[in-house]
């Protein structure tokens, strides 16, 4: 007879860590300033709260939250001849409070720490039973990378992928109008004197704050939709619905991340999971002819993995035949295809996958997302 063991009941008592994210739309809005108004708000109640690592940014008003409340020292790391301060994540897990404060969430950490990324020590933090509260602008979520882009006319470089979010218990939104928020600007409350003009004419003109609080507003009624409707479910208030599926057809051709961050996006706000599929030829050498596409297939399907989806690769002579069956096999619900590049002569020539697709999978939405053309050699 097989031996059975029992969970020990104090294991079972055991809650997890709870993760409780600040976004806001821009900096200057107040996130840093809440989460350190709400912290000694802990504090008095009796809970054990320190700061792993705080960014005031020069600013007056957020460092004076800080008060008393006790500050874990960050390590220094030696790099390239200078000596630079990271937040302590050992120390920290020593220390072993109740609840720590990790400010900048996005943050890439200097090479010779522990994670590379600022959101990995949170999910460390996490795993060994400290709650934590930490802060984040909406521009730095990963699907909302090419959105921003487009609109501040701006690249965000660091990133944290959109699954982080859902590990969330709560999304707290920090929320100004865009007046105030440019108001704050120009009296010098967010950057130097010198800065603000440019920064007035491009991340912070009306236009692109509109579009970023949207986003952050939207981001947090998402997530808060989403933990609600769970909830429900948990406690049999209703019946769960059939789950929607998402398929992005993805392939080696350069901008493809670009659906890929449009998947997790539908995705994100259907509560659902998704997959990234491509199709693979039998004949297919795994990079042998174009090293370069391999290896931006490899990239892409690494950046599905991180943003959550189930990363699917099919084999089959007939790209649109290998799409049809799996949708169909897998219930799918929403798909997400690149715009083709090539010309009308030789779609009506040699088909469209596309097109193929829509003439038999019925009751999916489909999006399309506009695809950048290759340049030829030469051009620039």
């Amino acid at each position: 007879m097989a031996e059975i063991q029992l969970e020990q009941p104090e294991d079972r008592s055991i809650e997890p860590a709870k993760l409780r994210i600040y976004i806001g739309a821009a900096p200057g809005v107040g996130k840093t300033f809440d989460m350190l108004h709400d912290a000694k708000i802990l504090r008095d109640q009796g809970v054990d709260v320190v700061i792993g690592l705080v960014e005031t940014h020069g600013r007056a008003e957020t460092a004076a939250q800080i008060g008393d409340l006790e500050i874990v020292p960050q390590r220094v790391i030696p790099y390239r001849g200078i000596e630079l301060k990271e937040m302590d994540v050992e120390a920290i897990l020593a220390r072993h409070p109740d609840t720590v404060i990790v400010d900048e969430l996005a943050h890439t950490n200097v090479p010779g720490s522990k994670n590379r990324k600022r959101y990995e020590d949170v999910l460390d933090l996490l795993d060994a039973g400290i709650n934590v509260l930490t802060a984040v602008n909406i521009q730095h979520l990963e699907t909302l990378n090419d959105a921003v882009t487009r609109s501040a006319n701006t690249s965000i470089r660091e990133t944290v992928p959109d699954g982080f979010l859902k590990r969330a218990d709560e999304v707290v939104n920090v929320d100004v109008t865009v007046d105030e928020l440019r108001a704050r600007l120009r009296q010098g409350k967010i950057y130097a004197s010198e800065k603000v003009e440019q920064a007035l004419a491009n991340f912070f003109r009306k236009g692109n704050l509109n579009m970023l609080r949207e986003l952050a507003l939207r981001t947090t009624a998402e997530q808060v939709g989403s933990k609600a409707a769970q909830y429900r479910r948990i406690q049999g208030l209703e019946q769960a619905p059939i789950p929607e599926k998402v398929m992005v057809c993805i392939s080696t051709r350069p901008g493809t991340e670009k659906l890929v961050r449009v998947g997790s996006r539908v995705a994100g706000r259907l509560a659902t999971n998704w997959y990234a599929v491509y199709v693979a030829a039998p004949e297919e050498d795994k990079g042998h002819g174009d090293p370069e596409a391999y290896q931006r297939l490899q990239d892409v399907q690494r950046m599905a993995r991180d943003l959550g989806a189930q990363v699917v690769t099919l084999t089959d002579k007939h790209i649109a035949d290998a799409l049809i069956r799996f949708a169909q096999q897998e219930s799918i619900s929403h798909v997400v295809f690149g715009q083709s590049v090539r010309s009308r002569w030789d779609i009506l020539l040699r088909g469209s996958v596309l097109n193929r697709f829509l003439a038999e999978v019925r009751d999916v939405t489909v999006q399309v997302v506009p695809m950048q053309k290759p340049l030829r050699k030469g051009e620039k």
